[in-house]
């Protein structure tokens, strides 16, 4: 069964997600593989590949609106009319400079100061697109870890489908899978140096995305791009 998600991703032709493609070794736009050595130093291609694979997976993008199956009666068809309206409806807006971060052991792109519209929006797409999200299966709900949740993450997970909304949000790009300590020095050394020229300055939000992954474990793409405003 399919799935669909609504996240943030420069426009096509930004050169920043070129570089998040060849650090990725993936196209989230075409989908296509891109060949690479190893960018971190010391660490081989298949290790390499290994602590990024979930990242690749995905894509390079920021959550919004988490994946979700379609809920029963509703069709992509519906999803991509009811998203293009809603696009209509927003104002571009410029996000804090990007920076290199981590999330625990996951190395990831993120504002450098908190973006209040952006959280904003994220809150508003997972209220407003919540009839088009099937409930959770029990399997993803286990795979979340409820018990390590904090009370509002597990609360949301349940109503909403996603732990990290709201007040838990927090906007990131991820590029890595968990890193161990002893090679974190060396990943952060490697981000920097690679996304440096491209994070220099504030980043608009000129569009939506709409990702899919063909079916649960599959590679996700960008299916559509919608400007907004």
């Amino acid at each position: 069964m399919p799935r669909y998600a609504i996240f943030f991703v420069p426009l096509a032709e930004d050169p920043l997600n070129s570089a998040a493609a060849d650090w990725l070794g993936r196209d989230v736009f075409s989908g296509a593989s891109v060949a690479r050595p190893s960018l971190v130093d010391g660490i081989d291609l298949e290790q390499f590949d290994a602590l990024t694979a979930s990242a690749r997976r995905y894509g390079f993008h920021g959550t919004l609106k988490a994946p979700f199956a379609l809920a029963e009666g509703k069709s992509i068809e519906e999803l991509e009319t009811k998203l293009e309206a809603y696009c209509k409806t927003l104002k571009p807006f410029t996000l804090p400079r990007f920076e290199v971060g981590q999330l625990g052991a996951f190395f990831a792109l993120r504002p450098s100061e908190p973006s209040e519209p952006l959280k904003r929006l994220a809150s508003n797409l997972v209220q407003d697109f919540d009839a088009f999200r099937a409930p959770l299966e029990e399997k993803d709900i286990v795979r979340r870890n409820p018990d390590k949740l904090t009370k509002s993450q597990r609360d949301n997970l349940f109503s909403w489908g996603y732990p990290y909304i709201f007040d838990d949000f927090r906007f990131h790009m991820t590029l890595t899978n968990p890193v161990p300590d002893a090679l974190a020095p060396a990943f952060h050394s490697a981000l920097v140096a690679h996304f440096a020229s491209h994070i220099e300055e504030p980043r608009e939000v000129l569009s939506l995305a709409l990702y899919e992954e063909p079916e649960q474990g599959g590679f996700f793409t960008v299916r559509r791009q919608i400007r907004i405003g």
